[in-house]
């Protein structure tokens, strides 16, 4: 009975029609189930023992207070993934008791206007928080800005509200969005991948039926037609730190939870044509959502692809059907995308300088310049930008070509992941620090560095009148990119770079309207066309917040290295041979 009642919920109809009745009946069960939540938490560190961690190899770690620091990458015999403490009863700011700790934070006045805004920014379904649009006024709740759920906005207002010991909305989020992978997508008459999950929804009234009903975009209403390929893994990903958060993994079992992750799985674990382990994308596929340059195997998706494979492989259940031959090829993956990332994505000064000398048109499995890159392609600015201490994931690397771009996203996740290893880590903050006023600036946090102009621009992004130079995409500065610099930081042990980038995000923050993003080489100009009272700009502060105040919520989002995925040489050697 339970396998029919899952494939009537997981039965497809068509994109633009609504959610009938019998297939919300189906789900009523699961979305008003209420998960026990375990409200022990362990409590902040102090700046002094989070400090002590260096990311120098692979030693040993301090530990405080029943925890064991391991360095970056989780060296120690035990880590985040498994000290977290589950549960997120506690509530950070709203009514908590103080941290005990010397060094703990005081409430922010900010902190109550965005909890307020946050709030008003959420949409229901049938009388069930269902996530939270893009924007809204939160005086007198009149919509600003799209109407729609964005599955890639929703990721911080989830972690929010799980932070925060709010679960059923990001509950009632997976479900419904786990029901519109199932319908049949087409876009101009072609169809997408059965495994495809939604750039967003929209809950529209019904006036004849007096219900709601939701309408899904898969791409067909995007700008440039592009569907998402970072949906699917947002959506693995949130279903873990759901996971993680409440100690209930009854949502993650569910036949039509497996079902869904298999679904992501299959789709990009598809065989092809294709001689490298990263995943092939179309510009416009990710946060950057329009063309800029970024077509081929961006940092950004291939951190995210690594990722979700992990938490497939820890969420899926091998005595379900079909999911042993899933993990088995998600292990191999997992191995071979791990080498090829850090080996051929990572720049930093000895790299630089192999790169400089490279010779081309080598021939044979004994080439040092595998992918051809001609050493005249590096870019005037790098080697300026290039410090002795740090290095950094370069946006692509492809056929006779390496986008030397810095962009933050990638390289944050990446750390989260596990992706870079512990020394990759350290050098990715290194170069923060560094290079604070151009990765930084005035307003955290820089998504990409440096911005294209002249020529290059009306050729990379055909003469994008948004995305012109340190606007937008093209080198502007996001609020929401603060919860994973603050993430990234803490699990290497640098509190003092996210400390700072706060106090900058909070001097302006709620003074400037919450915006979606900044303009210029510092970040001090509101965006030209951005728009006020931005719902991830909102979240993205209150989860650095509650992450830096309590940072045992790192472990819903973070996961500690596996050993025997390391690739078997080091960086070095493959770029020398």
């Amino acid at each position: 009975m339970e396998s029919a009642a899952a494939a009537a919920a997981m039965r497809k109809a068509s994109s633009q029609a609504s959610l009938a009745d019998p297939d919300d009946f189906d789900l009523t069960r699961l979305l008003n189930h209420k998960p026990r939540i375990n409200v022990e938490r362990q409590r902040s560190f102090d700046d002094r023992s989070l400090s002590e961690l260096s990311l120098t190899g692979g030693g040993g770690g301090g530990s405080r207070g029943g925890w064991v620091y391991g360095a970056g990458g989780g060296t120690g015999a035990e880590s985040y993934e498994s000290m977290y403490s589950p549960g997120g009863g506690l509530r950070s700011y709203c009514g908590t008791p103080a941290s005990s700790t010397r060094l703990s934070f005081e409430p922010h006045p900010l902190v109550g206007e965005a909890w307020d805004a946050l709030r008003r920014s959420l949409v229901s379904f049938r009388g069930q928080p269902l996530g939270t649009i893009a924007a809204v006024d939160h005086s007198s709740g009149e919509v600003l800005n799209y109407d729609q759920v964005f599955v890639r906005d929703f990721v911080p207002s989830a972690l929010a509200f799980l932070m925060n010991g709010e679960p059923e909305v990001v509950r009632n989020f997976l479900l419904k969005t786990l029901l519109l992978q199932g319908w049949e997508k087409r876009i101009d008459r072609f169809k997408l991948g059965e495994g495809a999950m939604p750039a967003s929804f929209k809950v529209l009234k019904d006036p004849k039926r007096g219900v709601d009903k939701l309408v899904a975009d898969f791409g067909e209403s995007a700008i440039g037609r592009v569907a998402p390929v970072d949906s699917g893994f947002w959506w693995i990903i949130i279903l873990r730190a759901y996971t993680k958060s409440t100690g209930d993994a009854s949502l993650a079992e569910t036949p039509m939870c497996q079902k869904g992750i298999r679904l992501v799985m299959n789709q990009c674990l598809a065989e092809g044509f294709d001689t490298f382990p990263t995943l092939l994308c179309a510009d416009g596929c990710c946060m950057i959502d329009r063309r800029m340059g970024v077509y081929g195997y961006p940092i950004e998706i291939q951190a995210l692809f690594y990722m979700a494979l992990r938490c497939a492989l820890l969420m899926l259940r091998p005595e379900a059907e079909g999911n042993k031959e899933v993990m088995e090829r998600i292990v191999t993956r997992l191995g071979a995308l791990s080498y090829h990332v850090r080996g051929y994505f990572w720049l930093d000064f000895q790299q630089l300088n192999d790169i400089y000398r490279f010779k081309t048109e080598e021939y044979s499995h004994t080439a040092v310049n595998k992918f051809n890159v001609n050493p005249e392609s590096i870019p005037d600015w790098l080697f300026d930008f290039m410090p002795t201490r740090g290095g950094y994931f370069v946006g692509n690397v492809s056929p006779a070509r390496m986008d030397f771009r810095w962009f933050a996203l990638g390289n944050c996740v990446a750390i989260l992941a596990s992706l870079a290893t512990p020394d990759q880590a350290s050098a990715i903050m290194d170069l923060v620090e560094e290079r604070w006023e151009e990765l930084v600036g005035e307003m955290p946090v820089k998504i990409c560095y440096p911005a294209i102009e002249g020529h290059e621009w009306q050729t990379v992004t055909g003469c994008d009148p948004k995305n012109t130079r340190w606007s937008y995409h093209n080198g502007g500065s996001w609020p929401v990119l603060l919860w994973l610099l603050t993430a990234a930081c803490i699990k290497t042990g640098r509190l003092k770079i996210a400390r700072r980038a706060i106090e900058l995000a909070e001097a302006r923050l709620a003074r400037d309207g919450w915006p979606e993003y900044y303009d210029g080489k510092l970040g001090r100009y509101i965006g030209k066309q951005a728009r006020k009272l931005q719902t991830w700009s909102i979240a993205g502060y209150l989860v650095a917040k509650m992450m830096l105040e309590d940072p045992s919520h790192l472990g819903m989002i973070s996961l500690e290295d596996d050993k025997p995925m390391k690739p078997v040489l080091r960086r070095s050697a493959s770029w020398t041979g």
